[in-house]
């Protein structure tokens, strides 16, 4: 953590102008990682800070531009040692020429170099834990360390947070638990305008009236696509619909695994790969279920917050992330990872709810999303932390000036 000496330096160069933040990712193609970064950036700006995100850039970036930030291109992504160390120095320059005063870095490649900026510069060095990170070698162990050595460390969960403290002996009192959020106001089933689902359904080719089960997520072997066609052939039903939404450029094999598996389980004319979803508040709304059946733990699990904001009825696997989401038995269930036959049985449940169940249930789901996982919550606690390493001593937090200004205004 920096020095008196560097901190006084800073809210003397705070004077006249808005504090500046760096975020570091390796890209912002797609992914949690870099909705956080978009999702940030942009609470960051409207809070009156500045906000500058470098990666080596992606389809986000114009997300990045259009909420007011500013995007600044080096090779993050390379896990080079030697691109890695040269990032230190470009960042360091960036830093200094930008007049950062704190670096928030999001990945473990980028963040190396991030650390050893942020040290030469003086700079608060805050890093989140988007998942946990095993490390079998020492190697491994020694290269995930990186996202220890925050002066703060974020955690998605507190699923991560715990792993953290156990697997790396990362101090309690660094650790600040800030789950993701979800943009209530896109992810919102009474902002759906019906031309969307007539759309999405008229381009995947949907039949009326046949139930929809729907498992979003990167066609990847660990997200549980094969977990779920066994589980559709327990059921024994030829009116489903199963939608695999996601795309499958990095594991092009898998889907041919895949392929094979439906094809010897007759399933051919009933599970279909749709690619990404343009609009997925709307993919949403056409499911009668959504699967996030992965069979390793993870760290959030963004598509069932998602799907509950949109009233849908939920299955996840019970480990990880989900236990923090999802009440099982309430806003949707909760099955052991890799079993079919109890993914099945679930969602034999969640196919048979009555009309007013289903209403009940999308109550109670979208109620819990807003209560606990609205990204403005993400934000403004993301916020409340950087003041309070860049301003330890000022006293209210963003929030607590919202608060003023409302009661002003009455």
């Amino acid at each position: 953590m920096p020095s008196s000496t560097e901190r006084r330096a800073f809210e003397t160069e705070h004077a006249g102008r808005p504090p500046a933040v760096l975020q570091v990712a390796p890209a912002l193609v797609t992914g949690g990682v870099e909705r956080g970064t978009v999702e940030i950036a942009a609470a960051l700006v409207k809070a009156g800070w500045r906000a500058i995100v470098a990666s080596s850039g992606g389809p986000m970036v114009h997300e990045i531009e259009r909420a007011g930030a500013e995007h600044v291109t080096l090779p993050l992504a390379s896990k080079n040692p030697i691109v890695i160390y040269r990032n230190i120095a470009r960042l360091a320059r960036l830093i200094r020429d930008e007049s950062i005063d704190l670096v928030h870095a999001r990945s473990r490649a980028p963040a190396w170099s991030a650390y050893f900026a942020a040290n030469r510069t003086g700079r608060p060095f805050v890093t989140t834990l988007h998942n946990i990170y095993g490390g079998r070698s020492a190697a491994k162990r020694l290269y995930n360390s990186v996202m220890m050595k925050g002066d703060r460390v974020i955690a998605i969960s507190q699923f991560v947070a715990d792993h953290a403290i156990a697997t790396y002996g990362l101090d309690p009192a660094r650790v600040t638990v800030i789950h993701r959020g979800v943009d209530l106001a896109r992810f919102d089933p009474s902002a759906i305008h019906p031309s969307r689902l007539i759309a999405l359904a008229k381009e995947w080719r949907l039949d009326d009236g046949a139930p929809v089960i729907m498992l979003p997520g990167r066609m990847s072997r660990w997200k549980g696509h094969f977990d779920l066609i066994e589980a559709v052939s327990v059921l024994n039903r030829r009116d489903l619909q199963v939608l695999f939404v996601g795309n499958d450029q990095q594991h092009p094999g898998f889907r041919k695994e895949l392929e094979a598996r439906i094809a010897t389980l007759d399933l051919g004319g009933i599970v279909h790969m749709v690619g990404d979803a343009r609009d997925m508040p709307a993919a949403f709304m056409l499911a009668d279920v959504v699967v996030s059946a992965s069979t390793e733990p993870e760290g959030f699990g963004r598509i069932s917050v998602e799907a509950q904001a949109m009233g849908r009825p939920v299955i996840a696997t019970d480990h990880g992330g989900s236990r923090e989401t999802v009440v099982s038995g309430e806003t949707g269930w909760l099955v052991p990872p890799s079993d079919p036959a109890a993914l099945a049985a679930a969602l034999t449940t969640a196919l048979s709810l009555s009309p007013r169940d289903r209403v009940m249930l999308a109550a109670r789901s979208r109620a819990a999303m807003v209560e606990k996982f609205d990204a403005r919550q993400m934000a403004d606690a993301t916020l409340d932390l950087y003041t309070g390493l860049l301003f330890p001593d000022q006293a209210p937090s963003h929030r607590d000036l919202d608060n003023a200004d409302v009661a002003a205004e009455s």
